[in-house]
């Protein structure tokens, strides 16, 4: 049976509480991880760039946000040397954004310390139970991303 939104029953109200804590928990940050270098969203846009350059109104699309609020979290990334703007491939006037070697590298720096941090988090957890969170997260992210119209790259 499934779940409908407008049923007012323990098991929604269990998951929103759990979601509220899942956010405030996320380990995504150097007071966690000191070693780590990239910020939030400085790690989110180079996931995103990872798979093909964009410009910033997409970029702004995809995270839903402004393009004035994308385009500083950009310079802040190209001050650094981990992002850089190239001409479309296709002939398109906008300026593209992708990562730089140095971005990927660290990127992938990062990314293995939030593993890490994971592996330490589900250390005591059936192997079982990890692939099946695993596989619920996907279902639940695919399905915001379904009603949004907004696939995220995988």
């Amino acid at each position: 049976m499934a779940v409908r939104t407008g049923d007012a029953s323990s098991v929604l109200s269990d998951v929103e509480v759990e979601m509220s804590l899942l956010s405030r928990h996320h380990i995504h940050s150097s007071q966690h991880a000191p070693d780590r270098v990239l910020d939030r969203s400085g790690y989110a846009l180079l996931s995103r760039l990872e798979h093909a350059a964009m410009s910033l109104k997409q970029l702004a699309d995809a995270f839903r946000l402004d393009q004035s609020t994308v385009n500083r979290q950009i310079n802040a990334l190209r001050k650094r040397g981990l992002v850089e703007r190239v001409a479309d491939p296709d002939g398109g006037v906008a300026l593209l954004v992708r990562p730089t070697r140095k971005g990927r590298a660290q990127l992938a720096r990062d990314r293995d310390v939030s593993r890490g941090q994971i592996g330490t988090v589900l250390a005591g957890w059936d192997a079982a139970d990890v692939a099946e969170f695993g596989r619920l997260l996907r279902a639940f992210n695919n399905s915001i991303e379904a009603l949004e119209g907004r696939p995220w790259p995988r």
